[in-house]
Order: C-alpha cells, then sequence, then structure tokens
C-alpha cells in the first residue's frame, strides 16, 4: 500500500510518499527523522487531539473549553466526544484542570479560565 500525505510537524510541509510492504514501512520525501516518524506513526496508527467545550452548570450559557492532553487513537474520537457530551462543571475553572481522567489512556483538560 502506499499512501502520499503532507507532513505537519514542522512549516516546511513535506510531501511523503509512503509505502508500506507487511512489516516493512519506507518513508520518502522527508527533509528529517520527524518526517519520517509523522509519516509512519499517520499510516500505521494515527491519533488526534480532541477539542470540544463542556457546559458549566452554575454559569448561564457557559461553556468552558476543553482538549485531551495527549493524542487519542483516531478510532476512538466519536467514543471521546460522546463521553465530553455527557459531561458538565461546576465554576470556578481553571486552565489545566482536569475535567475528566483516563478516558482512552489520557485526561481531557480546561483551557480556559471560568470564574
Amino acid at each position: 500500500m502506499k499512501r502520499e500525505l503532507t507532513c505537519i510537524i514542522c512549516p516546511r510541509g513535506c510531501s511523503l510518499s509512503v509505502n508500506i510492504d507487511g512489516a516493512k514501512t519506507c518513508v520518502s520525501g522527508n527533509s528529517c527523522p520527524n518526517g519520517e516518524k509523522y509519516g509512519i506513526e499517520e499510516c500505521i496508527h494515527p491519533t488526534r487531539t480532541v477539542t470540544s467545550i463542556v457546559r458549566v452548570e452554575n454559569r448561564e450559557n457557559t461553556m468552558v473549553s476543553v482538549k485531551t492532553a495527549r493524542p487519542v487513537p483516531k478510532e476512538n474520537i466519536f467514543d471521546v466526544m460522546e463521553i465530553i457530551r455527557k459531561t458538565s462543571v461546576k465554576a470556578p475553572v481553571k486552565i489545566g484542570d482536569i475535567i475528566l481522567t483516563n478516558i482512552y489512556g489520557t485526561d481531557i483538560i480546561a483551557t480556559k479560565d471560568i470564574v
């Protein structure tokens, strides 16, 4: 299997060609080792950082922005979103507060202060 990707690790945006032949994976077009690592991970086990919002119960029409502390497997994004959707918090909330713990191996953290 061959995939063409654009590396997103740095502003250079190298055009990568990833060739997967059984257990062997070859990446070409990268200008640095980070591009090779990105190409392999994106084809073998893609992950994403999930961002969303959580309702603040004791503030009318208020939401707090949240994100995963680490990327989660791409196939679990909708499960993570379903868990976040069912969650609410009470103010005050500080940036970095853990809203949910151990959701697919990572925490959901606040990215905004709500006083």
